[in-house]
């Protein structure tokens, strides 16, 4: 069991059933994604279970007696590390859902990018391995899509490699940026209703996202192991 705090306040329980530093760390790597928040603002304790006390279900017990003391609000805005899936990018996000409170961070640098001429078929999966959050893509029936060879500058941002990338695709991908996550398919006609900013061709389009008053949020990811 673990417990994150944000400058002192508790804000979230989790177990990890098999890595402890790796369920920490990709939770780590999940607020250093994102805005309005830094890595200096947390940090964490840790209790070990006893292997017979687990059938208990300690995580559920906590969640339940901290969320009755108003504690933990992450347990219940959606905070998490895994992908939801296509069927949610259609979801309109609520107010006090982590990914609306904090935003994706598309400043920040791809400084483990290899420099030079690469092809999109080797350099999509190197940048979502460095992204900080789901970066998802078509990845089958893309024909000679991902043959295009693109010259990738010094100092790449996120925002730059979506921008470079949408405009070396076919008219009818497009890049889109929901409040956790970015997507990219060849379904420039669609809209989704929580995104912010459309990449299409050599165009940056930036909406206001529809918004749902706050209300619980299901964790995605709260009984999730590692």
């Amino acid at each position: 069991m673990y417990q994150l705090y944000r400058n002192g306040e508790f804000v979230y329980v989790g177990k990890a059933d098999k890595s402890l530093p790796t369920r920490i760390h990709k939770h780590l790597r999940k607020v250093s994604g994102r805005t309005n928040i830094s890595l200096s603002e947390m940090t964490f304790t840790c209790l070990y279970v006893a292997e017979d006390f687990s059938a208990l279900a300690p995580e559920k017990l906590l969640i339940k007696h901290y969320s009755k003391q108003g504690q933990i609000p992450w347990n219940n805005n959606g905070f998490g590390n895994n992908d939801p899936g296509k069927r949610r990018d259609e979801t309109v996000v609520k107010a006090n859902h982590f990914d609306n409170l904090h935003r994706i961070d598309i400043d920040r640098v791809l400084s483990s990018l290899p420099q030079g001429s690469m092809t999109l078929h080797k350099l999509l999966p190197a940048a979502a391995k460095e992204i900080p959050y789901t970066f998802r893509y078509l990845k089958k029936g893309c024909g000679d899509t991902y043959k295009t060879v693109i010259d990738v500058p010094a100092d790449l941002t996120i925002n730059h490699f979506f921008e470079i990338i949408a405009a070396a695709l076919p008219e009818n991908w497009q890049i889109a940026l929901l409040p956790g996550r970015a997507i990219m398919y060849p379904d420039s006609r669609r809209t989704y209703p929580s995104v912010w900013r459309y990449y299409r061709g050599k165009q940056v389009l930036d909406v206001d996202p529809e918004i749902e008053e706050a209300g619980e949020i299901l964790d995605e990811e709260e009984h999730d192991e590692d």
